[in-house]
C-alpha cells in the first residue's frame, strides 16, 4: 500500500524534520510504516479476542506515550500539509479475526501519520 505521493512524502520530511528525501526512499518508508500498523492492528485484534469483544476499538491498539506524542504532533503539521485526506485512503488492512470498528477506521490515518512523523524525526 502506498501511503503517499513522492511529492508529498518529500514536502512532509521537509517540514517534520528538515530532511531532504526522494522517491528511492518512499518504498522504505511505505515498507515500514506499512509494518508498523501491522503489527499494531495484530495486537488490536488479540486484545479484542482476549476481551470477547467483536470490534477492534481504539483502546485495543497498543498507542505508547512516545506515538501518542507523535500524532498529537502530527496533527498540528497536519493543519498545514493537509495529509490525513490522503493518509485516510488506507484500504488495505491486514486479515484480521475481528473487523475494526468505524472510530478505529477513522483513526487510523492519524496512527499512520504519528508513525510517519516520529520516523522522520529519528
Amino acid at each position: 500500500m502506498k501511503v503517499m505521493s513522492t511529492a508529498t512524502f518529500e514536502r512532509f520530511f521537509r517540514e517534520a524534520a528538515s530532511l531532504d528525501v526522494d522517491k528511492d526512499d518512499l518504498k522504505r518508508f511505505n515498507d515500514f510504516v506499512n509494518h508498523k500498523l501491522h503489527d499494531l492492528l495484530i495486537v488490536g485484534n488479540a486484545r479484542t479476542n482476549e476481551n470477547g469483544r467483536d470490534l477492534i476499538e481504539v483502546a485495543d491498539l497498543p498507542i505508547t506515550k512516545g506515538l501518542q506524542e507523535s500524532i498529537h504532533q502530527f496533527r498540528k503539521l497536519d493543519q498545514n500539509l493537509e495529509l490525513s485526506p490522503i493518509l485516510d485512503q488506507l484500504a488495505i488492512i491486514p486479515w484480521l479475526d475481528r473487523p475494526l470498528s468505524d472510530e478505529t477506521r477513522a483513526h487510523l490515518p492519524e496512527v499512520v501519520g504519528g508513525i510517519s512523523l516520529a520516523l522522520a524525526r529519528t
